[in-house]
């Protein structure tokens, strides 16, 4: 029988559905009596059409990639891994504690402890629903959500009772040595022009590009990697072929919590330089999407991270400059879920079936 070809699954499959869901969400605009032609329009301004916008757009979108990639590592081991925003949190936690602890020379030593810092102690917020899950059976989604919350709680305490100044009513750290602040696109050279001081984007957008090279390294191209593949394809046929469904579940989760951990590096240490309660701002949860979207595949998942940049920097404008409310945006970004996750076979079935049958009617000719 002749299969799919590659492009159909993912290129055009995923196009398609994006573009139901955007048809579906200029319907809703329209249904609140506003012009979805110019929402479309102060978007892609907002967004795109300026080096700012650009700066806050690869800012949201760095968050993104490492969530992404911390999902998609855990599902290729058959895991579904929602505890990102929790384990993101706890990566904010370390990486506060180090670049507190000392004071460091330079930012590029600061950076290195810093990712350190944040993806133990995201590996290590991961290890525990895994453990549960590997040893004891406990189901994954429901323990990574159940340590969303705790996180939460943890870093509530950690700020109020112990990291918080003398005398301030901030529930929030000190500020970090000037000597730990990351360079921004502001600093790089030839480009820097274009940007100004207030753009958040910084050097860790670089970090989460290599980290989707390197993610893509261990998935396809090491002895781990494939017996992760194996194990989430089949954990009885990885049973008999001798691959230790503990380890498996415990190397996925480390890895994936620790991706998660890592985003701290931009939003904590790149861009509010403290650590300050809720830092994360959901992007635990848009990292499902943004792994969904991109089919599991580090470069699925970093272009799927830059339409949601592209969404959250679009949407802010959108609520600024017209009376469409931000809550739109997460309209959109629902329908862009429902559409490449839950309803992605409704579109894919007569798809693959018309190229399957173009096929085998060209063989027959």
């Amino acid at each position: 029988m002749e299969k799919t070809p590659k492009w159909v699954d993912v290129a055009l499959i995923p196009l398609l559905n994006l573009l139901i869901a955007f048809v579906i969400s200029g319907i809703v605009v329209l249904l609140i009596g506003e012009d979805p032609i110019k929402a479309i329009k102060v978007m892609v301004s907002g967004a795109l059409g300026s080096p700012y916008g650009w700066g806050y757009t690869l800012y949201y979108a760095t968050n993104f990639i490492f969530t992404g990639l911390a999902v998609a590592v855990a599902y290729h081991a058959s895991q579904f891994n929602i505890g990102g925003e929790g384990q993101a949190t706890l990566g904010g936690l370390g990486v506060a504690l180090v670049l507190l602890a000392f004071p460091w020379p330079h930012w590029t030593i600061a950076l290195i402890a810093a990712m350190a810092g944040g993806a133990i102690f995201g590996a290590a917020w991961a290890a525990i629903p895994a453990y549960l899950q590997a040893k004891r059976g406990s189901h994954i989604v429901i323990t990574t959500i159940m340590f969303n919350f705790i996180g939460a709680a943890v870093l509530n305490y950690m700020l109020v009772n112990v990291l918080r100044p003398r005398g301030s009513m901030d529930p929030a750290t000190a500020r970090f040595g000037a000597s730990t602040h990351l360079p921004t696109f502001h600093d790089f050279p030839l480009v820097g022009q274009f940007f100004s001081k207030s753009v958040p984007a910084n050097v860790s957008f670089f970090v989460a590009i290599l980290a989707c090279y390197l993610v893509w390294v261990l998935i396809w191209r090491t002895k781990l990697g494939f017996e992760i593949r194996a194990f989430g394809r089949s954990e009885s046929a990885a049973r008999y072929a001798g691959i230790s469904p503990v380890k498996i579940v415990m190397a996925a989760m480390l890895i994936s919590g620790g991706l998660a951990g890592l985003m701290a590096i931009n939003n904590v240490m790149g861009e509010a330089h403290r650590l300050v309660l809720n830092s994360v701002e959901g992007a635990g949860f848009i990292g499902i999407a943004v792994a969904l979207m991109g089919r599991n595949h580090p470069f699925g998942v970093f272009l799927a991270a830059l339409l949601f940049g592209f969404l959250y920097q679009g949407g802010g404008e959108l609520a600024l400059e017209t009376t469409i409310p931000r809550e739109l945006i997460t309209v959109i970004q629902a329908l862009v879920i429902l559409f490449t996750g839950a309803f992605d076979n409704m579109l894919r079935a007569p798809i693959e079936s018309f190229f399957v049958a173009r096929a085998n009617a060209r063989k027959e000719a």
